[in-house]
């Protein structure tokens, strides 16, 4: 563990709830009392894969709504192309986010790490999230730095790093030699994490004095933390899984605990609650809202998602009874739902058709699967299932393109 981080950690019981670096100026504006929180002070937030709610992920636009929205960091995910470039895209292969079909026919399910530099600026990597961001391109590990602030600093997530053998010394060496990598190192706003322990173990070695997080899907026992705590400052896991006693584990093995992807004001707090020092998700914006007390989601219709089943009895998508997504009119007026959209984490959109207006208390039923719409329940017709059984988090968005609520379960 970094000398330095494990000091300041150590002597400060706020500092230790806010967790990775010294009391960032963003988290510094906060209050110091949270409702409905233990903490002295706030955990830091980071806009999960740039802000991958409001702008396509791990884009230039995704950066700059993660900056804008007051967050302590932003996360991206950087692999290496056929050529060797350090470029920022999460999946292992560009079917899901870009247009390869367009401009590559028969090589979506190729790897990403496949396609040269070049190859991977031709790729559109905006138009799926919508026509506003059309033209994004994948960028550049450097790219992050550009957008980056002493402020907002960066998460490096080392993805997938079999696909990119010598990544680790790639962005070892761009955080030490690059003058805009450099200048946010010195600032304690740069950590690298990744779930290979093998590559975070190497990573480690080549740049001891900068902050590494070991991601695991669920907190391990003892033994295994004590051993991360030998080349790591902080573990990252799915907040669906955690338990107080995990973050008790954590702490009493002088780690700092995270967690992502917590998107829903109610996920964020569920959080906040159990005693983590750091939370990550898509909405940042609205995350700093709720922590600093503020509505997440001003000027809102009175629409908000009410629930959602993931995992009805039968199939997913069967005819009139499969999965759904409830929406609640909770103003004291009606209020047009007509064209609504619901965006999960994947990017898997079910939206409503015209003509319903809903009224005071009314709920809306919207459906991924086929049906015969009534005046509360709408289907798109869907083949496939998009919600998750272990659950999800979905975004609704008006006809006009404004947040207005995000649900989680």
């Amino acid at each position: 563990m970094n000398n330095h981080l494990a000091t300041t950690l150590a002597g400060s019981a706020a500092a230790a709830a806010v967790g990775l670096s010294l009391i960032s100026p963003a988290a510094a504006a906060r209050p110091a009392d949270v409702p409905g929180s233990e903490h002295t002070a706030p955990p830091l937030v980071i806009g999960h894969r740039g802000a991958a709610g409001t702008a396509p992920e791990n884009t230039v636009a995704a950066f700059k709504d993660g900056r804008a929205s007051g967050a302590d960091f932003f996360e991206i995910d950087v692999q290496l192309s056929a050529d060797g470039v350090p470029f920022l895209f999460h999946d292992d292969t560009p079917a899901r986010t870009t247009n390869v079909e367009e401009v590559f026919p028969g090589r979506a399910a190729d790897p990403i790490t496949s396609f040269t530099w070049a190859e991977l600026q031709r790729l559109d990597a905006g138009s799926y999230f919508g026509e506003k961001h059309a033209g994004e391109s994948i960028p550049h590990l450097d790219d992050a730095a550009r957008i980056a602030t002493p402020n907002t600093g960066v998460y490096i997530e080392i993805k997938s790093p079999r696909n990119s053998p010598g990544v680790e010394a790639v962005v070892a060496a761009e955080l030490a030699t690059d003058p805009r990598w450099k200048r946010l190192v010195a600032a304690d706003k740069i950590q690298v994490l990744g779930f290979d322990e093998a590559s975070n173990r190497t990573f480690a070695e080549l740049a001891p004095e900068v902050p590494l997080q070991q991601l695991s899907g669920s907190v391990p026992g003892a033994a295994t933390l004590a051993s991360w705590a030998g080349f790591a400052d902080s573990v990252g896991t799915n907040y669906r899984t955690l338990t107080e006693q995990n973050v008790a584990d954590v702490k009493n093995a002088g780690l700092v605990m995270g967690v992502y992807t917590a998107n829903s004001p109610e996920a964020v707090q569920a959080a906040i609650d159990l005693g983590v020092d750091a939370v990550t998700g898509d909405f940042p914006l609205q995350a700093v809202r709720h922590i600093e007390g503020r509505e997440p989601f001003p000027g809102g219709s009175g629409l908000v998602i009410g629930g959602s089943v993931n995992n009805p009895a039968g199939d997913d998508v069967q005819a009139e009874t499969g999965e759904y997504v409830l929406v609640r009119n909770t103003s004291g007026r009606p209020v047009d739902a007509s064209g609504l959209l619901l965006r999960d984490a994947a990017n898997n959109v079910l939206r409503v058709g015209g003509g319903y207006v809903l009224a005071p208390g009314a709920e809306l039923r919207v459906y991924t699967g086929p049906g015969t719409n009534s005046a509360d329940a709408y289907y798109n017709g869907g083949t496939a299932s998009v919600l998750n059984n272990g659950g999800d988090s979905v975004a609704l968005w008006s006809k006009r393109g404004k947040l207005l609520d995000v649900f989680a379960n």
